[in-house]
């Protein structure tokens, strides 16, 4: 079998302190529709969170930032998160990508933000986030659905809302929505086209030459991508389109609405 090696890898995301690392931050989710689409969701969920937290998959807990100081924090990730392009941390916790190596019912929330794709047995990870959720507490989650092959050979898996819900059956209630739309999806195709022809290879001239035509387009989609957002920032359908984001509870429990 053969597998092509992945051409050009994600960027990580970090967040620095002070003014320079905020604006770094904003600039990114300018052009970065899926970073955007993914703080959109979390923005108005994070600062509002109480209790003990965990992280899975936190690569370098980017959104850390965003929580209150009533939070007692856990991040954990995997030994090979250097394949992702992540540095490494000692405050964070190790683990098989399977088996959450901390006690039941013990967290109030579980944060995972576009992981559960690169998890080789999704079914067991989704178990064990439900196990670790105290009675009463949520699961906060995003996946992507017509994003490219990243992070290769780490990405295994794509899901349906429809598959999304019968993962989440075991919940009391749950809330799936879609963080994009079809332009967003365009937009975002369109821009990782254009950087992707005009990486140092053989044959550059003929590439630039396809990169001049698709960036306008990519700068059109762009605008419009930004434009369709804030038109439809209450809209919600059933259909997953860009990418999903979903909060579900554990059993007999209450879940806040987003």
């Amino acid at each position: 079998m053969t597998i092509f090696p992945e051409q050009m890898k994600p960027i990580p995301v970090r967040i620095r302190a002070g003014t320079a690392g905020q604006f770094a931050f904003w600039a990114r989710r300018v052009v970065d529709l899926q970073l955007r689409t993914i703080w959109r969701f979390l923005s108005p969920i994070l600062p509002t969170l109480e209790g003990k937290i965990l992280d899975v998959g936190c690569g370098e807990m980017p959104f850390r930032f965003a929580l209150s100081g009533k939070v007692h924090y856990t991040g954990i990730d995997v030994a090979v998160a250097e394949a992702f392009g992540m540095v490494g941390d000692g405050a964070i916790q190790l683990f098989d990508g399977r088996n959450i190596p901390l006690p039941d019912n013990h967290f109030d929330h579980v944060l995972c933000t576009d992981v559960l794709e690169h998890a080789l047995d999704p079914i067991t990870l989704m178990i064990e986030m439900r196990r670790v959720l105290k009675p009463g507490g949520s699961l906060i989650m995003t996946v992507p659905f017509s994003a490219r092959v990243h992070h290769a050979p780490y990405d295994f898996h794509r899901f349906t809302s429809y598959r999304l819900a019968e993962m989440l059956s075991p919940f009391s209630r749950y809330d799936i929505a879609p963080r994009g739309n079809d332009i967003a999806t365009i937009a975002n195709k369109l821009i990782i086209l254009s950087m992707a022809l005009l990486q140092p290879r053989p044959s550059l001239l003929w590439r630039i030459f396809i990169a001049m035509l698709c960036a306008p387009m990519a700068a059109v989609f762009l605008v419009a991508a930004h434009i369709s957002a804030r038109s439809n920032r209450n809209f919600r359908c059933q259909r997953l389109s860009d990418a999903g984001q979903l909060t579900a509870c554990n059993p007999n429990s209450w879940c806040f609405q987003h």
